[in-house]
């Protein structure tokens, strides 16, 4: 059972100070961790690394700056929100349950045979998804489109869309980043989760990214680098005044963050914790 934070919502996010900011979205990762454990440890599969190094950057997005309605998931007006790393579907679907989407109870069935909950999400089937994501590079084209649609339709809702470090080894992102430099797409941001591994090893001994914001630079982009566990500076990124380009924050982060045997551990890109683990690591959490 999730138990969502106490009425956060963008508007309340907005109209504290920095520390009262930082202190209610810590709160909010904390949740989703603390989630995704509990979802991937009774499933027995997922990506726990990397939806632990996600949580921070989801959580900020979806209780402080996401424009969002629960009760009306298609609503014209909506930001939209695209996880185009799906593999770590499971911190998506824990802030899913904690915003209202879904039941808190469904998140039990997550990967279960003709569970809605997938491995990867799946727009048809769960409220809140935009985007079925699970191949690689295919988010960030996806938002392209939507920041073009909403320019065409002199629309204000923004798109975010989080892409993986590894991830960015696909060409297909480099098209779309090309694309939105050139439409000059100040309604599109894209959060780079730069926790420095992939599935088997590090980025940079697998195909070096670096230098990694001097190229999204080139294609046309404003850069923000910054601690991608930073909820207030996290928070500043993205609700920020565009700069008449689209925007690449890199967020530096940390594979299996909140967890001391997880973190910046390469098997934790998809290794389950067994019951004693996650017992162990919802204790450090609590700390």
């Amino acid at each position: 059972m999730t138990t969502a934070p106490d009425a956060l919502s963008p508007a309340r996010i907005a109209a504290v100070d920095g520390a009262e900011r930082a202190r209610l979205l810590a709160g909010a990762a904390t949740a989703i961790r603390g989630s995704v454990l509990r979802t991937i440890g009774r499933a027995g599969l997922g990506h726990v690394g990397g939806d632990l190094s996600v949580s921070d950057i989801i959580a900020t997005l979806f209780f402080g700056v996401l424009d969002l309605d629960p009760a009306k998931p298609a609503w014209a007006d909506r930001d939209r929100f695209i996880l185009s790393k799906g593999h770590c579907a499971a911190a998506l679907y824990s802030a899913l349950a904690l915003r209202g989407f879904i039941p808190p109870d469904l998140l039990d069935s997550f990967m279960a045979p003709l569970s809605v909950l997938n491995g990867h999400p799946n727009r048809r089937k769960v409220p809140g998804v935009e985007a079925n994501t699970g191949p690689l590079g295919h988010g960030l084209p996806i938002g392209v489109g939507c920041a073009v649609a909403a320019k065409l339709a002199k629309a204000s809702w923004r798109t975010f869309v989080v892409l993986g470090d590894g991830e960015l080894q696909e060409g297909s992102n480099w098209e779309a980043a090309m694309s939105a430099g050139h439409r000059r797409l100040d309604n599109l941001t894209a959060i780079v989760d730069r926790n420095r591994l992939q599935q088997g090893a590090r980025t940079e001994d697998t195909n070096r990214l670096e230098p990694l914001a001097d190229k999204w630079r080139a294609f046309g982009w404003d850069v923000v680098e910054l601690d991608g566990h930073d909820h207030g500076a996290l928070w500043a990124a993205f609700t920020a005044a565009p700069a008449g380009k689209p925007r690449c924050v890199i967020a530096r982060t940390i594979k299996g963050k909140g967890v001391s045997f997880m973190e910046d551990r390469v098997e934790w890109h998809h290794k389950v914790p067994t019951p004693a683990q996650v017992e162990q690591a919802l204790a450090e959490l609590a700390r």
